[in-house]
């Protein structure tokens, strides 16, 4: 039997006011569209706002639906935005914030499980990296600098082309 560990390091900062201007700029504009979000059904307020390889920018966020699970989530809106606009361009980084109606939204939280295997298959087919920044209306800040490893284990289309 073999024993693998797998893992991966998460820069932490304490607030918005620690990072790069450029990365700030970023998360503040996805803090700034929350309020686009239609979320009246989870008052979750999800907002994703990128920069593209190309330099453009872009924003997403999530939109919910009576016909549960119908909904979209702000990154996926984001991914659709951009592969539409810009064919073939990759995201190079990612600001994902919230606004919790209903509560605080004061840490970091991470994408769903049907948005990281869209992470991974966007960032797979535009051969480049997804360096994503995470962090509520307010307090610290996470970045991970490669959507790969939010879903280690990832299930690819390599995987459906493989011979055994």
């Amino acid at each position: 039997m073999n024993k693998q560990q797998i893992s991966f390091t998460i820069e932490e900062y304490n607030s918005i006011a620690d990072l790069t201007e450029e990365d700030a700029a970023l998360l503040t504009q996805a803090r700034r569209i929350t309020k686009d979000a239609y979320a009246p059904y989870s008052n979750f307020q999800v907002a994703a706002y990128a920069k593209l390889v190309n330099g453009e920018m872009i924003g997403g966020t999530n939109q919910e639906n009576a016909s549960y699970p119908a909904g979209l989530c702000a990154e996926r809106a984001l991914m659709a935005v951009a592969a539409s606009l810009y064919p073939g361009i990759g995201i190079d980084t990612i600001a994902i914030t919230y606004n919790n109606l209903n509560g605080e939204s004061n840490h970091p939280i991470s994408p769903c499980g049907i948005c990281r295997q869209y992470f991974t298959e966007f960032q797979q087919r535009t051969g480049h990296t997804i360096r994503i920044i995470l962090s509520g209306m307010e307090g610290k800040v996470q970045i991970i600098k490669d959507s790969f490893q939010l879903l280690p284990l990832v299930f690819t289309s390599d995987d459906m082309n493989k011979k055994f």
